[in-house]
């Protein structure tokens, strides 16, 4: 089989990168709503937020998207789900089983999950910036309106030479998806602003209720989701099942609308 590729140049080619990533950039640099991290909480309330008709950036510190929910449970790339989240993964077109020991215990393929939930955001219209690390955050008027970001391989810079100064983003609203870490969260804590109490011992009937109800704003400005709930608000983990973080990510949507209406 011959095939021919119509004609362009190396230098062609890089124009139509950095002239179209700066258009996006530049559009973004005010926006409603930024969401740090890229997992699946974050993906999901990017994707309801975004078919909603809403602005909406992720932005992710790794090269690639998902987090745990690429992987499911210790390198074994199947994730679990507990009813009513199937609901999701019926919502996203994924093939799921039910786990025939438990009832209401569902079991999926973690990468087929996770590549639909990724393209189900971007078609919703979610914008993406990876390797972007969060730097600090924006505070006008004891508000959250906004995050500080930088290339997330300048961390990994000689402390010599990583003198590279971030740049601020503008938003009306920020949601916490960092995970365990909870790392916007942990800018205002270091400022005195607020106290966290770091995340339980597992306990996973327990946690998914309570992270699903406790997904809320947290300070103003600022809206918690999936396991930065968990590590706000002292709440126990859930480890490898995906339903609350899914879950969760959706009623941080809805509060984000709420806000918005505002």
């Amino acid at each position: 089989m011959t095939i021919e590729f119509s004609p362009a140049s190396e230098s062609q080619i890089t124009r139509a990168i950095v002239e179209e990533f700066a258009k996006e950039f530049d559009n973004y640099v005010e926006t409603e709503v930024i969401i740090v991290g890229g997992g699946p909480s974050g993906l999901m309330a990017g994707k309801e937020l975004a078919s909603r008709g809403v602005e909406v950036l992720i932005i992710e510190r790794n090269n690639y998207l998902g987090g745990g929910f690429w992987l499911g449970g210790f390198l074994m790339n199947k994730l679990t789900v507990r009813s009513p989240a199937e609901k999701i993964l019926d919502e996203l077109d994924v093939p799921y089983k039910e786990y025939s020991k438990v009832e209401g215990l569902y079991v999926a393929d973690a990468s087929h999950a996770c590549s639909k939930l990724i393209a189900a955001t971007c078609d919703a219209g979610a914008k993406i910036l990876n390797m972007t690390a969060l730097d600090d955050v924006v505070l006008h008027n004891e508000k959250v309106s906004g995050v500080v970001i930088n290339w997330t391989a300048v961390s990994s810079l000689p402390k010599e030479i990583a003198c590279v100064d971030p740049v601020s983003l503008e938003s009306k609203l920020v949601i916490d998806a960092t995970g365990h870490d909870a790392t916007v969260v942990k800018k205002l804590e270091e400022r005195g602003l607020l106290e966290t109490k770091g995340q339980g011992a597992m306990w996973v009937e327990r946690s998914e209720n309570l992270v699903v109800e406790r997904t809320s704003e947290f300070y103003p400005g600022l809206i918690v989701t999936g396991m930065a709930v968990s590590a706000t608000y002292g709440l126990p983990r859930m480890g490898p099942t995906f339903g609350a973080m899914l879950m969760s990510g959706k009623k941080a949507a809805e509060v984000a609308i709420e806000k918005l209406k505002l």
